[in-house]
C-alpha cells in the first residue's frame, strides 16, 4: 500500500482514487500549476478550501533548501569547487526543477490532507 502511494504521488495522481491527474495536460508554461477543480475519476474536489495550497510554498522551500545545501556540501567538501561554480549549479537547478517543485509540494500537501479510498475506484 505504501509503495502504491509513493508511486501515485510522483505521478501526481489524485490521493483519493490514484486514477485521476492532479494537473491539466498538456503542461503549460503560461500556467505551470493549472489543476482541474475536481477529479475526473472519482469527484474529488482538488482544493478543499480557499488558499489550501499555501502550505505547500513551506514544502518547496524546505525540498529546495535541502537539496542546494546538499549539493553545496558535496561540491565544496568533496569535489573541491569554488563558491561561485556551486552558485552556477545551484542557481541552474534551480531554474531548471522549479516547476517540479512547485508541483510536487502542492501533491504532497494535498497527500497529507486527503487519504486514499479503495470505495472511490
Amino acid at each position: 500500500m505504501a509503495s502504491s502511494r509513493i508511486k501515485n504521488l510522483f505521478a501526481m495522481k489524485c490521493p483519493r482514487c490514484y486514477q485521476g491527474d492532479l494537473f491539466n495536460k498538456p503542461f503549460k508554461f503560461k500556467d505551470p500549476l493549472s489543476m482541474p477543480e475536481r477529479c475526473n475519476h472519482c469527484d474529488q474536489k482538488f482544493e478543499p478550501a480557499p488558499g489550501f495550497y499555501y502550505g505547500a510554498m513551506f514544502i518547496s522551500y524546505a525540498l529546495s533548501s535541502f537539496l542546494f545545501l546538499a549539493i553545496a556540501g558535496i561540491g565544496i567538501i568533496f569535489l573541491g569547487m569554488t563558491v561561485n561554480q556551486v552558485f552556477a549549479i545551484i542557481i541552474t537547478l534551480g531554474i531548471l526543477l522549479f516547476f517540479y517543485t512547485a508541483r510536487i509540494s502542492r501533491v504532497l500537501w494535498i497527500y497529507f490532507e486527503v487519504k486514499y479510498d479503495p470505495k472511490a475506484q
